[in-house]
């Protein structure tokens, strides 16, 4: 390479040199704004998290204490002030179900009704709390719902893809024989002994009832 070439070549690397000592000058703020802000937004996802997991430990050892009470009285009157504190939806429907259960164990299975009502329509709970709320009051109505309106519910659980879907299916199972729907009930049991997500409990209550009905288990649900 001739002397002009490299006297060329030097030159041309300090205009580069210079264009980004430019640019990093003129543009560099954003580069540390990004930096910052990666780890600041680290930071405090994990602080986040950390008071998220604080929060949920202690509402479950409220909770826990809450249940320490020796009578179901007791129990209930703590659950419903701790219900009333600062805590997440989550643990507030946690407190409203165990509420409600002892409701039940005091005697006052209309309170228990009425507490599970209202958490089954607050739209402010998770979903997969109301479901539950929804299916303990159909299924514990104890004559305050007609075999229609609970056909309803569980209509409404056994779509697919419902965590109690099954549960759901077997509640109306019981509703087809309460009317006398033998061939229907044994439709929906058989539906369930095959179904890929029947537990074992579930499918032993089935079989059970199919027997009871005259009737035999399906034979694939005893395969795999």
């Amino acid at each position: 390479m001739s002397d002009t070439d490299s006297f060329i070549e030097e030159v041309s690397e300090e205009v580069r040199r210079d264009r980004l000592f430019g640019l990093m000058r003129r543009y560099g703020w954003i580069a540390i704004v990004a930096v910052l802000a990666l780890v600041g937004g680290t930071a405090y996802d994990a602080y986040s998290k950390s008071q998220a997991r604080n929060a949920a430990e202690s509402a479950g050892d409220s909770i826990l204490s809450a249940l320490e009470a020796d009578e179901p009285s007791a129990r209930v009157e703590a659950l419903d002030a701790l219900g009333k504190q600062d805590i997440t939806q989550g643990a507030k429907a946690v407190v409203a179900l165990l509420q409600a259960a002892e409701q039940g164990a005091d005697g006052d299975p209309a309170g228990a009704q009425a507490a599970l009502e209202s958490i089954a329509v607050d739209g402010s709970l998770p979903e997969i709390y109301r479901q539950i709320a929804s299916f303990k009051a159909a299924s514990q109505a104890d004559g305050t719902l007609s075999a229609q309106d609970r056909r309803i519910r569980f209509d409404a659980l056994s779509a697919p893809g419902n965590a109690l879907r099954l549960l759901a299916v077997e509640q109306l199972a019981l509703i087809d024989i309460e009317e006398g729907d033998t061939e229907a009930a044994l439709e929906k049991l058989q539906g369930i002994m095959v179904d890929a997500e029947v537990t074992d409990g579930l499918r032993q209550r089935a079989t059970q009832l199919i027997i009871a009905l005259g009737a035999e288990p399906d034979t694939l649900a005893q395969q795999g």
